[in-house]
C-alpha cells in the first residue's frame, strides 16, 4: 500500500475505502475528511493523475482498476490531468480546519490545486 497507517481497520477494509475517497475526491474535488485519512488518500490521488497526464489504454485500464466509477476515470482523463499538465506533482491539497465535535478528531480537507 502507499503509507503506513492503519487506520484501524483490515487491509481489504483500508483499500476500499482508500479507492472509494479516491473516487469521491475526482467526482467532487475536494473531501472533508479526518486528518490521517486525508494524508493517506493524498499520494493514491498523485499516482492517478500523474496516470492520467501520461494517456494510453493502459494507464486508463490501471486507473479503471482502483478507480470505483468509470465516467470518474474518463473525467480523470478528459478534464483533470489535462489541468495539470505543466506541473510536477502537487496536485492536492490538505488542510486542517480543526476538531470534530464528537471525538475530538482532528478534520482536515483534501482539495484539488
Amino acid at each position: 500500500m502507499f503509507g503506513t497507517r492503519k487506520l484501524g481497520r483490515t487491509s481489504d477494509s483500508r483499500k476500499a475505502m482508500l479507492r472509494a475517497m479516491t473516487t469521491y475526491l475526482f467526482e467532487n474535488g475536494k473531501i472533508e475528511t479526518t486528518f490521517y485519512r486525508a494524508k493517506e488518500v493524498q499520494p493514491v490521488a498523485e499516482k492517478m493523475i500523474t496516470l492520467g497526464k501520461k494517456k494510453g489504454l493502459a494507464n486508463y485500464r490501471r486507473a479503471l482498476a482502483w478507480i470505483t466509477k468509470e465516467d470518474v476515470a474518463k473525467k480523470l482523463f478528459d478534464e483533470i490531468a489535462p489541468k495539470y499538465a505543466d506541473r510536477n506533482g502537487g496536485y492536492t491539497r490538505v488542510t486542517r480546519i480543526g476538531p470534530r465535535k464528537g471525538d475530538g478528531a482532528e478534520m482536515a480537507v483534501i482539495e484539488l490545486i
